[in-house]
């Protein structure tokens, strides 16, 4: 008998341990993701002059390099965004009777991301005096590239950019970013000449 009431008493003991820890339990809700804070320089723009047959206005906060890759081709520049370890590619290539051969490459490019985008959005640009005229690419979502466009003059020059991070993509956390440098690549659009 003393055994038996041993086991009650544990049992009693027990019950009451997990009774008294299910009476101090909270609910408990999950804090959502954090992202950080990002600090954005004023905007203030300087002149991107070359040998090259185009300038354009690019950010102070940001630098003009030639792209070395490989397969890189004269007239071919990166403009580093270094504090966002960011990038605008820019290609260049002289039309001879295959501008559309390039729109629709251009074209084809941004619709390679239909995989991770929620929508894809084109903003027509035209400006007849300066000969200037082409498409941004607004890619929503997940996508590598969220921002694409191309400049031409429809008979002799074409140029295509795309902004790109050094990040997986995250539209939550990069949206500030990418929305913050989509003022920065219109703007570099607006100033765009051919020379």
């Amino acid at each position: 008998m003393q055994h038996s009431d041993k086991n009650n008493s544990k049992l009693v003991i027990l019950i009451m341990i997990l009774l008294s820890g299910l009476a101090c339990q909270r609910n408990y809700t999950p804090k959502p993701r954090g992202y950080l804070r990002i600090e954005f320089p004023e905007k203030e723009y300087i002149l991107y002059d070359s040998t090259c047959p185009f300038r354009f206005e690019h950010p102070v906060y940001s630098r003009v390099v030639p792209d070395t890759d490989y397969y890189s081709e004269p007239c071919w520049i990166n403009i580093e965004l270094p504090d966002f370890d960011g990038m605008i590619h820019i290609s260049y290539k002289k039309v001879e009777g295959n501008l559309n051969t390039f729109t629709e490459d251009s074209r084809s490019l941004v619709y390679k991301h239909t995989i991770k985008a929620d929508a894809i959005k084109e903003t027509v640009y035209s400006h007849p005096p300066d000969q200037v005229y082409g498409i941004l690419y607004d890619i929503k979502g997940n996508a590598a590239s969220n921002l694409q466009f191309y400049l031409t003059d429809s008979n002799k020059h074409f140029l295509r950019g795309s902004l790109y991070f050094n990040v997986r993509p995250d539209k939550d956390s990069l949206a500030p970013v990418i929305d913050y440098f989509r003022e920065d690549i219109v703007h570099l659009i607006e100033s765009f000449e051919w020379k």
